[in-house]
C-alpha cells in the first residue's frame, strides 16, 4: 500500500508555525531524508535556507534537495514501502522568495505534475487572500502587501497584490495573468473535484483564503484527488501545511511551555530579524525587568570583531550569574550596500558572529528564544548543530519551539523558539519570553520609545 506523506521545502524554518510532533531536517543526505520518509508524523521538513541566498545558489541546493529526495523515495520503494510524495514550497506569507525559480526547479527534477498552486494565507499571522488579491491585517484593516514593507525588500521586491499580476510580474511574462487559474471563496467553498481532476500541464493556480476551513475543505478536495493520481506541487505559507496535515491539537499547551525549562534557568534572546514589527517587539522587551540588553554593534563587526566578541561574552556572562535573560540584538542603523552580493555577504559575516555567541551561551542556559526566519535557521543547523530537530508545537500563535536532544553537548534538553520576525503584535515577544521565564504576560502591548525602523542591514535576516 501506498503512503502519502507531505514534504515540505522551507526556505527559511518558520515553515512549521502551524504544525506540530514533526521533523524538521537541517541536513539533506540521502539517509537523513529517510529518516524523515519513514518517521510517523505525516508531514517534515527540510530547511533549505534558500530565501537568505542568491538565485544561483538558491536553484542549486533545491536541485541537490530534489535529487537526494528522489534516492530516497527511490530506496523506499525498492524495499517494499511506497511512498506518494505531496510537495510543498513553503515561502513567506508576504511573497517575499525565490519564486518561480524554486518551484520550476522542483518541476524540472520531480515531476511532471499536473499544477502547482500559490497559497499564500496565513491566517496565525493576518495574511488572508480575497478575490485572488493578497492582503496583510494592519490594526485589523486588511492592507494588499504590495503597498506595505514587505513588497519594497531589497532582493525580493514586487509591484502585485493580484496574484495573476504577481504571477506575471515574477515570471517575467512567461505565465500571463489571464492564463493563471483563480480558485476564489465561493469555489472552494464549493464542489471544485471536477477542475481539479482536468488540470494538467503544471497549470499556475492561485487559492483564495479567509479561515482556516476555507483550506480545509480546499485540502480535502486536494487530497481526494491525489489519491485518484493527480499530482499537484504547492508554493505556500503555512496555514495550508494545517489542512493538509490534519493533526489533533498539539500535546502540551502553549503556557505550559515552561515545564522544558530546565530548573527554571534563565535563558537568552537572539534577534537578527531588523523589519519594523521585530523593532518595536524588541523595544517592547527590553522594558521589562530581568532583561538584560546587549547591542551588536554591526558597524564594528569588519574592524573590531575579535574585541567585539569578548565584550558581548562578558556581558552575557555577568548577565546570566545575575539570573536575567540576555537580549542579544543587531543594531538598529540602516546600512547601505552598493549591491546585493555585498549585502548578501555582510548579513553572512554577521549571522557568523551571531551564530560564535550562541555557540558561546552558558552551559547552564534554560531557553533560547530566535527572532527572525533566516537568523533561526542558523540558530538550528550551526549555531546549535541540530541534525533534526522535532517541533513540539505553538508557545503563540505562529511561534514553533523545538528542543535540543537531551545528549546534546552543550544545551541538553532545553526549548528553543523559532520567532519569525513579522509574527505577532507588540508584546508578543514580550508574552513568549514571559511564558519561558515565568514571569506574568503583558495584558497589552508596552508602550516604550520604538527603536528606528529600518531595512534590514544584516542580509534579509527576518
Amino acid at each position: 500500500m501506498t503512503e502519502t506523506k507531505i514534504i515540505v521545502l522551507d526556505d527559511d524554518p518558520t515553515g512549521s508555525q502551524t504544525v506540530h510532533s514533526c521533523l524538521l531536517l537541517t541536513r539533506w543526505d540521502v539517509a537523513t531524508l529517510r529518516e524523515g520518509l519513514e518517521d510517523a508524523a505525516p508531514l517534515f521538513f527540510i530547511l533549505t535556507n534558500t530565501r537568505g541566498m542568491d538565485a544561483q545558489r538558491a536553484a542549486r541546493l533545491t536541485r541537490e534537495v530534489c535529487g537526494n529526495l528522489k534516492q530516497a523515495l527511490s530506496e523506499l520503494a525498492g524495499a517494499g514501502r511506497a511512498v506518494n510524495p505531496l510537495i510543498v514550497s513553503r515561502s513567506d506569507s508576504t511573497l517575499r522568495g525565490h519564486y518561480p525559480l524554486e518551484t520550476d526547479v522542483i518541476a524540472e527534477q520531480l515531476g511532471p505534475f499536473d499544477a502547482h498552486f500559490l497559497v499564500p494565507a496565513f491566517f496565525e499571522g493576518g495574511r488572508l487572500t480575497r478575490d485572488s488579491v493578497h492582503y496583510l491585517l494592519v490594526d485589523d484593516v486588511p492592507v494588499p502587501v504590495h503597498e506595505t514593507e514587505f513588497a519594497r525588500d531589497s532582493i525580493f521586491a514586487y509591484e502585485h497584490s493580484y496574484l495573476p499580476d504577481y504571477v506575471e510580474e515574477k515570471t517575467r511574462g512567461r505565465v500571463n495573468a489571464a492564463q493563471v487559474e483563480r480558485f476564489v471563496r465561493e469555489d472552494i467553498r464549493g464542489d471544485i473535484s471536477d477542475r481539479l481532476m482536468n488540470l494538467s500541464d503544471n497549470r499556475c493556480c492561485v487559492v483564495d483564503g479567509e479561515s482556516q476551513a476555507d483550506l480545509d475543505h480546499f485540502s480535502m478536495q486536494l487530497l481526494q484527488c491525489a489519491g485518484r493520481g493527480k499530482r499537484f506541487l504547492f508554493r505556500s505559507a503555512a496555514s495550508l501545511l494545517t489542512s493538509l496535515a490534519q493533526l489533533p491539537p498539539q500535546r502540551v499547551a502553549a503556557a505550559d511551555m515552561r515545564a522544558y525549562v530546565p530548573g527554571g534557568r534563565p535563558g537568552a534572546v537572539i534577534v537578527g530579524s531588523h523589519v519594523n514589527k521585530t523593532t518595536l517587539q524588541l523595544a517592547a522587551l527590553l522594558t521589562q525587568p530581568g532583561i538584560a540588553g546587549i547591542e551588536v554593534d554591526v558597524e564594528r563587526i569588519d574592524d573590531a570583531g575579535e574585541a567585539l566578541r569578548d565584550d558581548i561574552f562578558r556581558r552575557i556572562e555577568r548577565a546570566h550569574r545575575d539570573g536575567l535573560t540576555c537580549v542579544v540584538y543587531t543594531s538598529r542603523t540602516e546600512k547601505v550596500f552598493p549591491d546585493q552580493a555585498g549585502r548578501l555577504a555582510f548579513g553572512e559575516r554577521v549571522s557568523g558572529l551571531l551564530m560564535d555567541i550562541v555557540r558561546g551561551l552558558p552551559q547552564t542556559l534554560g531557553f533560547l528564544i530566535s527572532k527572525g526566519g533566516i537568523t533561526s535557521n542558523d540558530v538550528l543547523s550551526a549555531g546549535l548543530a541540530l541534525r533534526t530537530a522535532r517541533v513540539l508545537g505553538q508557545i503563540i500563535p505562529g511561534c514553533s519551539v523545538v528542543r535540543c536532544a537531551m545528549d546534546h553537548p552543550r544545551y541538553p534538553g532545553i526549548p528553543v523558539v523559532i520567532f519569525p520576525g513579522n509574527v505577532g503584535d507588540q508584546s508578543a515577544l514580550v508574552r513568549v519570553w514571559a511564558r519561558l521565564a515565568g514571569k506574568d504576560e503583558p495584558g497589552a502591548a508596552a508602550s516604550p520609545q520604538p527603536l528606528p525602523a529600518v531595512n534590514s542591514p544584516s542580509g534579509g535576516r527576518g
